[in-house]
C-alpha cells in the first residue's frame, strides 16, 4: 500500500471492510471497480477490462460504469449473487483538501434491495434469519425490507423449520457464523438456499442483544407488546434481522411495521409437494406463472394486492369466522357490480405505495417516486366513500383503515413540478410560488439570462460585429466569441479569454459580474431545490404509519375484488366451513383446467369425504381418464374455501382442513442421490407420519416405483393403515391402477370405491370424465397404449399376458387373494388360506432339478399330513 497513490490507498482501506462484496467506487461521473472486482464485474457485465499503470511493471485491473446509469449494472450483479458496496463522494471535491472523502453509503445484497428493477411488482422479497436455541428450538424472522414486512416465529423440529422456509421463499439467509454447518446439515438445505447463505457473528444471535434492538428500533421497554417476549429463538433472530439491516443500510430502517409474531400452525400446512403437486403458484412442467391456481385467480390491479393474494393462496386460514368475513365482503360485492366495477377503476391508478414509501423512508427515493404518490394519493377519497357503501365487518374495517391522504395530497400537488426530472440535484423539482427563496433565486436566474440576450445585442450594435455570439461552457463560463476576420473591430476595452482556430473568447467586467450572479444562482436554486425535497420526503416519512395502514387495506380490497370479480364470471359459489369432518362437494370444478378445456364444456364431478363411511375413496381407470385432475379439483376447492375465495361448484361444504398432503407423479431427485421410487416412499412416509384426522390426503398411483407384487403389496398396506389408524383415519383420495386394491371395501367400511366412466366400443374406448361409484371393470391400460399407437402384434400379445394373469386372482373360493393375512389372531371376513395349494401356485416345474423336484414332492406330502 505505500507504493500506492493516495487514491488506491483509500481505496484499499475501504475495500478491506467489505471483502466479499463488489466496491463501486465513485469517481466523479462514474464507479470504478479495480483488482479482483474489476475482473469479475468485467465479465458478469460484459464490459471492457482495461487497466491502471499501463505499461508499468504492476498492472491494476479496471473497469467502471457511468454513476448516473448504473442501476442496469447494479441489477445484473446483484442477480448473479454478488454483494455490491457503494462508495459515494461524501464531501464536495472543490472543498476537499487533499484526496476526497470517501464513504460506503450501502450495501446491497439480494436480500436487501429497494430498487423497482431488482424486484418482483407481485412477490415479496424477504431476508430471512435462522436462530438456534440451547433448548434446540428454531427461531425465524423474516423482513422484507422493500415494504416493511417484519414476521417471526418459531418452531420445534427441523421439518417444520424446512417447510417454513420454503414457504418464505427467502432471497437472502441470515445463519450464525459457528451454527452453519450444523443448519445446513439438519435443515438439507437446496443448493440454492446454501447460495444465498450470509453468515454473522455468533454474539449478534442472542435473545438478549435481539430484545436491545427491537425496544431501540420500535422505542419500547419490553416486547409484551408484540406477543414474543418469551420467545428467546424469535426473539434472536429478529435481532440479527436488525443488525443486518443497520449494517448494509448504514442505520435504522424507520418505516419497518409492527413486529407481527405467528404460529406455523395459525394456518393450512402446505408442504413442498403439496405446492408443487396442486401447481399453486406456477406449474410442473415449465415453472410458469400461467397454469397454475395463482394465474387462474389473479386479477388484482395493484402490485400490493398481487403479492397479498400470493400470502393468502399460500397460507389458508383455520377460522371460520374470518373466513366467512371475506366471503361476506365477497357475495357483497358480486351483488354491487357498479360499486364492484367502480372500486377496481379507482384501484388501477394506485402505485405500489408499500414500496414508494419504504424508498421514502430510506431516502433513496426520486422525485418521480413521490408524484408517483401524489397521483395514488388523489382517487383514496371517492374509493374510501365506496368502500363505506359496502356492508360488513370487513367493509367497515377496511373504510376505517383507508385513509384518504388529503393532506399528503394537497403538499406534494403544491410542492411539485408536474414532471420533474430523474436527478435530484438538476433542478426543475419544485413548483413556482411553493417556496419564496426559491422564487427570488429563479428570478435572478432569469433575469441574468436575459441580461446576457440584451448584452449579445447590444456589443453587436456597439461593434459594428454582426456574428459576435455570447456563449458559454463549464470550463470558462460566459465569453464573448469573435470570428478572427472579424478581430479589427473588436472594442478596446475586450479583454482576451482564449484564442481558437477561427475565433477569439473575449470578456468584459460587465459580463464577468452578470455571470458570478446568475451563475450562482443557478448553484443556489439547485442546493435550495434539493433541501426541500429532502423536507418533503421527511415530512411524508413521518405520516408513514397512516399510508401503510392505508396501503394495506388497499392490498385486500384489492384482492376481494378480484376473486369477487372471478367469481361472478367463472359462476363459482360460496362455500359453507364448518368444524365438522364432513366435506361434500357438488358439481366440483377444477379452477384451471376448465379455463383450458376450449369449447368443449368442462365435465363437473360430486365428492363426499368423511371420517366415517366414505374416509378413503378408492379411485380406478385408465390414464388420461380424469383421475389426476379429479384428486386435485377437490384439494384446490379445500384450498380456495379456506382462503376465503368463491369455488367452482354448484355447492360446497368443508370441514376445516389444517393441512393437504399429495403424493402425485414421481421423479427422480439426483441432487439428494434418491431414485423415483425413494422419493416417492419418502413422501409417502411423511404423509403418514404427519397426517391427522383433520388432514386431506391425495395419493396417486402408490408403488409403480417398484415390481407390481411390491407396488401392490406396499399401497394395499398404506390404504389399511389410512383407515385403521385412529390417530390418522384422514380423509383420503387414493388413485390406483392396481385393481385388486378394489377389494379393500369388502373389508373396510371406510373405503368406498369410485371409477372414471368408460365407453368401450369394438375394441376402443371413449373417457366420459364423470365419476361413478364403484370399481373399474377394467385398467384399460392396453386401450390407452394402443391410442398412443404401439405396434399391434405388441398390442395382442399384451392381451394374451393380460389374460394368464388375470386368472390366478382369487382364490378357490372366490375370494381375493390380497385380502388375506398371515396374522393368526386377525379377524377378516376372507377365508382361511390352503397352505398346499398355496405352496403349488408358488411352483415353477419348468425351471426345477429332478433332485429339487423329488425335494418338492417329500415338502407337499408333509403339507398335505399337516
Amino acid at each position: 500500500m505505500a507504493k500506492q497513490t493516495p487514491m488506491m490507498r483509500q481505496y484499499l482501506e475501504i475495500k478491506s471492510q467489505y471483502p466479499d462484496a463488489i466496491l463501486f467506487f465513485r469517481l466523479g461521473d462514474f464507479y470504478e471497480m479495480f483488482l479482483d472486482d474489476a475482473v469479475i464485474a468485467a465479465k458478469v457485465l460484459d464490459i471492457a477490462l482495461t487497466s491502471r499503470n499501463k505499461g508499468a511493471e504492476e498492472q491494476i485491473p479496471l473497469c467502471g460504469i457511468p454513476y448516473h446509469s448504473a442501476q442496469p449494472y447494479l441489477s445484473r450483479l446483484v442477480a448473479a449473487g454478488h454483494k455490491v458496496a457503494i462508495c459515494e463522494q461524501v464531501e464536495d471535491p472543490r472543498m476537499a483538501k487533499g484526496i476526497v472523502r470517501r464513504e460506503v453509503v450501502r450495501l446491497v445484497t439480494p436480500g436487501t434491495v429497494l430498487e423497482p428493477e431488482l424486484l418482483s411488482a407481485d412477490r415479496n422479497s424477504y431476508l430471512l434469519a435462522i436462530s438456534c436455541s440451547a433448548r434446540q428450538r428454531y427461531g425465524l424472522a423474516s423482513l422484507d425490507l422493500s415494504t416493511g414486512q417484519f414476521r417471526v416465529t418459531s418452531a420445534q423440529h427441523p421439518e417444520e423449520v424446512r417447510r417454513e422456509l420454503l414457504a418464505i421463499e427467502a432471497r437472502e439467509l441470515l445463519v450464525a457464523e459457528g451454527e452453519r454447518a450444523t443448519l445446513v446439515t439438519r435443515l438439507a438445505l437446496a443448493p440454492e438456499q446454501v447460495a444465498s447463505l450470509a453468515t454473522l457473528p455468533d454474539g449478534v444471535f442472542t435473545a438478549e442483544e435481539g430484545a436491545a434492538r427491537l425496544n431501540a428500533c420500535y422505542g419500547t421497554s419490553d416486547l409484551t407488546v408484540f406477543g414474543c417476549a418469551d420467545d428467546e429463538a424469535a426473539i434472536a433472530a429478529a435481532g440479527a434481522v436488525l443488525y443486518y439491516v443497520e449494517q448494509t443500510q448504514k442505520g435504522q430502517a424507520a418505516h419497518l411495521r409492527p413486529l407481527t409474531c405467528y404460529q406455523i400452525q395459525d394456518s393450512m400446512v402446505l408442504d413442498e409437494a403439496t405446492r408443487r403437486n396442486l401447481e399453486l403458484t406456477q406449474t410442473l412442467s415449465g415453472a410458469q406463472r400461467k397454469g397454475s391456481l395463482l394465474g387462474a385467480l389473479d386479477r388484482t390491479l395493484t402490485a400490493m394486492g398481487g403479492r397479498l393474494l400470493r400470502q393468502w393462496l399460500l397460507r389458508p386460514l383455520l377460522d371460520c369466522q374470518a373466513i366467512d368475513a371475506r366471503l361476506d365482503f365477497i357475495a357483497q360485492a358480486i351483488d354491487q357490480p357498479r360499486q364492484r366495477q367502480q372500486l377496481r377503476e379507482l384501484l388501477r391508478t394506485i402505485n405500489d405505495l408499500e414500496r414508494l414509501l419504504s424508498r421514502i423512508s430510506m431516502g433513496s427515493a426520486s422525485a418521480r417516486d413521490l408524484v408517483a404518490l401524489r397521483n395514488s394519493c388523489q382517487p383514496l377519497p371517492p374509493l374510501r366513500q365506496l368502500c363505506g357503501e359496502l356492508a360488513g365487518v370487513l367493509a367497515a374495517r377496511l373504510h376505517q383503515q383507508i385513509d384518504p391522504l388529503e393532506d399528503m395530497a394537497g403538499l406534494l400537488a403544491r410542492a411539485l413540478a408536474d414532471e420533474p426530472p430523474a436527478g435530484l440535484r438538476d433542478g426543475g423539482l419544485i413548483r413556482d410560488g411553493y417556496d419564496q427563496p426559491l422564487d427570488e433565486l429563479r428570478q435572478i436566474s432569469r433575469d441574468g439570462k436575459g441580461f446576457i440576450a440584451r448584452l449579445e445585442r447590444q456589443e453587436r450594435e456597439r461593434s459594428g460585429i454582426a456574428s459576435l455570439k455570447v456563449r458559454y461552457n463549464r470550463v470558462f463560463g460566459y465569453y464573448i466569441d469573435v470570428p478572427k476576420t472579424q478581430l479589427a473591430k473588436v472594442p478596446v476595452d475586450y479583454q482576451r479569454k482564449q484564442t481558437l482556430a477561427n475565433s477569439e473568447r473575449y470578456f468584459t467586467p460587465e459580463l464577468k459580474d452578470y455571470e458570478d450572479r446568475v451563475l450562482g444562482a443557478e448553484e443556489a436554486i439547485a442546493e435550495r431545490e434539493y433541501q426541500l425535497f429532502e423536507e418533503l420526503r421527511q415530512q411524508i416519512g413521518a405520516a408513514r404509519q397512516r399510508i401503510q395502514a392505508t396501503a394495506e387495506g388497499l392490498a385486500a380490497l384489492d384482492v376481494l375484488l378480484a376473486l369477487a370479480d372471478v367469481a361472478h364470471e367463472r359462476n363459482y359459489c360460496r362455500p359453507r366451513l364448518h368444524e365438522g369432518a364432513r366435506l361434500e362437494i357438488i358439481a366440483g370444478r377444477h379452477p384451471v383446467v376448465e379455463l383450458l378445456t376450449g369449447s368443449d364444456p368442462f365435465v363437473s364431478n360430486d365428492v363426499l369425504l368423511d371420517t366415517d363411511s366414505h374416509q378413503l375413496l378408492m379411485v380406478t381407470g385408465p390414464n388420461m381418464a380424469g383421475k389426476s385432475t379429479f384428486m386435485r379439483q377437490v384439494a384446490l376447492i379445500t384450498l380456495m374455501a379456506q382462503m376465503g375465495s368463491f369455488v367452482p361448484a354448484q355447492q360446497a361444504e368443508i370441514g376445516l382442513v389444517d393441512r393437504i398432503f399429495t403424493r402425485v407423479g414421481a421423479s427422480d431427485n439426483l441432487a439428494r442421490g434418491q431414485s423415483t421410487f425413494m422419493v416417492e416412499m419418502s413422501e409417502t412416509a411423511y404423509i403418514l407420519n404427519h397426517a391427522t384426522p383433520r388432514s386431506l390426503i391425495l395419493l396417486d398411483e402408490i408403488g409403480r416405483g417398484t415390481s407390481t407384487f411390491d407396488g401392490i403389496s406396499i399401497a394395499w398396506a398404506v390404504a389399511e393403515y389410512l383407515h385403521d389408524n385412529p390417530q390418522l383415519a384422514a380423509k383420503t383420495l387414493f388413485a390406483t391402477h392396481y385393481h385388486e386394491l378394489t377389494d379393500l371395501s369388502r373389508t373396510r367400511k371406510g373405503i368406498e370405491n369410485f371409477n372414471i366412466a368408460v365407453r368401450q366400443w369394438q375394441d376402443q374406448i371413449v373417457f366420459l370424465r364423470t365419476i361413478v361409484p364403484g370399481p373399474a371393470s377394467h385398467s384399460y391400460g392396453i386401450q390407452v397404449a394402443q391410442l398412443a399407437g404401439l405396434p399391434q402384434p405388441v398390442i395382442r400379445r399384451a392381451k394374451e399376458i393380460l389374460a394368464n394373469l388375470e386368472r390366478g386372482e382369487y382364490s378357490d373360493e372366490g375370494l381375493p387373494l390380497l385380502a388375506q393375512s398371515q396374522k393368526s389372531d386377525r379377524k377378516t371376513s376372507a377365508a382361511p388360506v390352503d397352505p398346499l395349494r398355496q405352496r403349488l401356485r408358488q411352483l415353477d416345474i419348468n425351471r426345477m432339478t429332478p433332485l429339487e423336484a423329488l425335494s418338492c414332492i417329500h415338502e407337499l406330502c408333509q403339507l398335505l399330513d399337516d
